[in-house]
């Protein structure tokens, strides 16, 4: 599917996401995983990819037994998102921590396999949640 990159897409998106994972079998869990992965990842596309200006988010979705892989594609600035992803920083109070990033982790930390490409001008971020989930964060460079 293709929607515009809006905030009010994002209903569309989370819909085409749970009904690959009803299709999957996935319980509630790894299906609200991928579903806050997704939502995580596409809402930063609008908000900081295209910047609330005009684009279009590809996504697509492939379902398997107790298996669920989504791809968003977009043609805004190029931005992997492991390079964003910031781990919490316990001990450290909110008002002093750095602003952005922990989203994309709580994102990326919630799906079994994450994998981002810049190919022909688009950022194409895929995620991956099994029905049983490993939890794994990304590891840094």
């Amino acid at each position: 599917m293709e929607v515009p990159a809006t905030l009010g897409a994002l209903g569309d998106i989370a819909s085409f996401v749970l009904r690959l994972a009803g299709r999957a079998g996935l319980g509630k869990g790894p299906a609200y995983r991928i579903r806050l992965a997704v939502d995580e990842l596409a809402t930063n596309i609008v908000m900081h990819g295209y910047r609330g200006g005009d684009g279009r988010i590809t996504v697509r979705g492939r379902s398997g037994p107790g298996r669920v892989q989504i791809s968003l594609a977009d043609s805004a600035p190029a931005f992997d998102p492991v390079e964003g992803c910031l781990p919490p920083a316990p001990g450290v109070p909110p008002e002093r921590r750095r602003i952005g990033g922990l989203g994309i982790h709580l994102a990326l930390t919630s799906v079994d396999e994450f994998s981002y490409v810049r190919r022909d001008g688009r950022n194409i971020s895929t995620l991956t949640v099994n029905a049983e989930g490993t939890d794994p964060c990304p590891p840094r460079p």
